[in-house]
């Protein structure tokens, strides 16, 4: 199995099919995120923020930024240890949003707010995985 973080999606496909209407009900999306050492902002703004720090800005921020779509901050922890399995590298953190459903997160990740927070998001990552998960019991 290949891994490839991203910060962005890459694939036009990937891209027009995130717009596909998605299951019905309730998503979970699991975020797997790895951090920059130092922040890297996109207008070379002079900073002394770690990527860790600068992600945090924008985590803050969307977690306001959720109830306006529906959606809420479902779990956030460290990656601490990998148990089974094998990675060329850890992700730093693990974080869980529920939204009502795709739509909702494609509605609030083409506002203006979330853009205006974004800059924050792209500082601090060095990539990313993004899992769409549903709770399979009705």
């Amino acid at each position: 199995m290949e891994v490839i973080n991203e910060v962005l999606p890459t694939s036009s496909e990937r891209i027009k099919e995130m717009m596909e209407p998605g299951p019905k009900g309730p998503i979970y999306m699991i975020n797997l995120l790895k951090f920059k050492e130092h922040a890297e902002y996109e207008d070379g703004r002079d900073t002394q923020l770690t990527g860790y720090e600068a992600y945090q800005i924008y985590g803050k921020g969307v977690a306001q930024l959720l109830p306006k779509y529906g959606g809420e901050v479902f779990f956030m922890g460290d990656v601490t240890f990998l148990s089974l399995g094998q990675v060329e590298e850890l992700w730093d953190e693990v974080a869980i949003a529920k939204y009502p459903d795709r739509g909702s997160l494609v509605q609030m990740t083409s506002s203006e707010e979330w853009q205006a927070l974004a800059v924050h998001r792209a500082a601090g990552l060095a990539g990313q995985l993004n899992i769409e998960t549903v709770d399979p019991r009705p």
